[in-house]
């Protein structure tokens, strides 16, 4: 099964009616069947469901692309992850889609397109220089365009906690202005920001370059508990 992409009008009114989890309780956001509740936002990556994961696809030519869930505040998130070696992914927290062309806060010289996703990202198979070494780590996508959190990368438990091309837990907690993300039971983000109080949860496909690909991304058991 695929998701057709979904307007940013269409989806904010698909968010008003979407009932949230009750706090304190666990709740499931992917039943393992469909994906009726989630809308595809950014780009034209695909996202199927096999074996009773989400699956996104890279697709040539499609910029970042993030299949997102209604609306939450303060919650613990926990889901499984596993991402093709190459491939950088992420798990977007009370994020947002830009209604209009907007000049990025970090580059105003760079204007970003209306539809596009962004906010915290918790990093998924991340790759390449510095920071980027660090899964779990925070990324405010498509906005500041930086760290959130100055994570110890010279830590071997940290830097070694995600497994590539393993099933990985992810454990993501959000509450006020403070942010903490676990993998595989380690701690590896723990910071105050006060930019987001509400948004989106968005599974991210990232944007490849020419003659890369296709990649492959997969959650399951993605669960919600929201907090007093």
């Amino acid at each position: 099964m695929t998701i057709a992409k979904t307007s940013a009008v269409a989806f904010v009114a698909m968010l008003a009616l979407v009932t949230s989890a009750s706090a304190g309780e666990w709740t499931s956001l992917f039943d393992g069947e469909s994906l009726d509740d989630w809308a595809r936002e950014g780009g034209t990556a695909t996202y199927r469901i096999e074996d009773g994961a989400i699956v996104g696809k890279t697709k040539q030519g499609s910029k970042n692309t993030f299949l997102c869930k209604a609306p939450y505040s303060d919650f613990e998130l926990q889901f499984e992850v596993k991402c093709d070696k190459g491939l950088n992914s992420g798990v977007q927290i009370r994020s947002h889609v830009y209604e209009e062309d907007t000049p990025q806060k970090s580059n105003p010289k760079r204007v970003r397109k209306a539809g596009e996703v962004y906010g915290p990202q918790c990093e998924i198979g991340a790759y390449g220089r510095g920071g980027d070494s660090v899964n779990g780590n925070f990324w405010d996508e498509g906005r500041r365009t930086k760290w959130l959190c100055d994570v110890d990368e010279e830590n071997p438990e940290v830097s070694g906690a995600y497994k590539a091309g393993e099933w990985n837990t992810y454990r993501i907690v959000a509450k006020g202005d403070h942010y903490q993300s676990f993998v595989n039971g380690v701690k590896i983000a723990d910071f105050n920001d006060d930019m987001d109080e509400s948004g989106l949860i968005g599974l991210q496909v990232h944007s490849i370059g020419k003659n890369q690909g296709p990649y492959e991304v997969r959650w399951r058991n993605i669960k919600i508990k929201e907090l007093d």
